[in-house]
């Protein structure tokens, strides 16, 4: 099987009425809901070109105080990214599924993992999900994604934060895609760097 061009992927976004372009404008609402909240301290896992976060970030009055650190394994989706980054935004290539990646960067406010619910085993998930605390101050905001794609998981996946600490804050969906927010309200856990908490399929 011929690896995904991640690159080309993005232009999905771009395509009227796509469902990820949907998916993209309910994401990028509660990224600005969470920086209205105060967020100051920002991951995002697998951050391809930054679209869930720089654009929102760039119109934000706020955007001055908040420091972002963007993981992304794809090199060509993270130049993008560099070059769309403000100050105060640090994009680094490297694997977002080991804790490594985020030292010096949490815990944080609020933890973007969209894109990658869908392209990792259930166990996987499980595994992620219970390791997000480590990345998270008391109160963050985490924004996920998953389709609805049989088998639909989005009830797991909820039920999983919520086994771990986070409260559920939204569930929206049209049917093809889900986008979650949990506040994590549980006790600081220490980030454990070497930990790999997912690998895509």
């Amino acid at each position: 099987m011929a690896e995904r061009d991640w690159i080309t992927w993005h232009d999905h976004y771009d395509t009227p009425g796509s469902s990820l372009g949907r998916r993209l404008a309910v994401v990028r609402e509660h990224v600005r809901l969470a920086l209205d909240a105060g967020a100051e301290r920002v991951v995002s896992l697998c951050a391809g070109q930054g679209r869930d976060l720089l654009p929102v970030l760039a119109a934000h009055p706020h955007r001055d105080r908040v420091r972002a650190r963007l993981v992304e394994l794809n090199e060509g989706n993270a130049r993008i990214a560099e070059r769309a980054a403000p100050g105060g935004v640090e994009v680094v290539c490297g694997d977002a599924a080991l804790t490594g990646a985020y030292v010096g960067a949490v815990p944080a406010d609020l933890v973007l993992a969209c894109g990658i619910f869908g392209n990792i085993g259930d166990a996987d998930i499980r595994r992620t999900v219970a390791t997000l605390p480590q990345l998270c101050a008391p109160g963050a905001t985490v924004i996920w994604t998953r389709g609805r794609h049989a088998p639909d998981l989005l009830p797991a996946i909820c039920e999983w934060f919520e086994e771990d600490g986070f409260e559920r804050v939204g569930l929206d969906s049209d049917g093809r895609y889900g986008v979650g927010v949990h506040r994590y309200t549980g006790p600081p856990r220490p980030l454990e760097p070497g930990v790999r908490m997912f690998t895509f399929l």
